[in-house]
């Protein structure tokens, strides 16, 4: 079973972009969907002891507002300032860095990232986030 975590806040626009992936992958087999605010530590506990998991985010790197951007966090660190804390303070960056430290990173972490453009107060993706949460649906059960 892989855990799927929808990282963010649907009443902060884009931010919602993770919450949006979890629940239209709500029920798929095979998944187990879970969506978070994203503070660092429920993160990290949420994974405790799973071999594969998938985070969704919105993003901030200055790219065209619904670029997707996966990385291989077990792997490799997530940039630095990338994942900002929108509505957390303890974010996914530095939750994944944590867990790695404490041995805590589950043995596959792969993280998705979807450049947000509006994260002010309101419920509704943008179009472009709108078109990026389809395509990280398909790209995630096409695997």
């Amino acid at each position: 079973m892989i855990l799927l975590i929808g990282i963010g806040n649907a009443w902060r626009r884009d931010d919602g972009a993770g919450p949006a992936v979890a629940e239209r992958l709500a029920g798929h087999p095979g998944l187990r969907t879970l969506i978070l605010p994203g503070e660092g530590s429920e993160v990290i506990e949420a994974w405790r002891g799973l071999d594969h998991v998938i985070v969704v985010d919105a993003m901030r790197s200055g790219a065209a507002v619904g670029t997707i951007r996966r990385f291989d966090a077990a792997s490799v660190s997530l940039p630095a300032g990338e994942f900002p804390s929108l509505s957390h303070r303890f974010g996914l960056a530095e939750a994944v860095e944590m867990a790695r430290i404490l041995g805590r990173l589950p043995a596959r972490l792969d993280i998705w990232g979807i450049e947000a453009g509006d994260v002010g107060q309101g419920p509704g993706l943008s179009p472009e986030v709108e078109a990026a949460v389809v395509a990280v649906v398909h790209s995630i059960t096409a695997a």
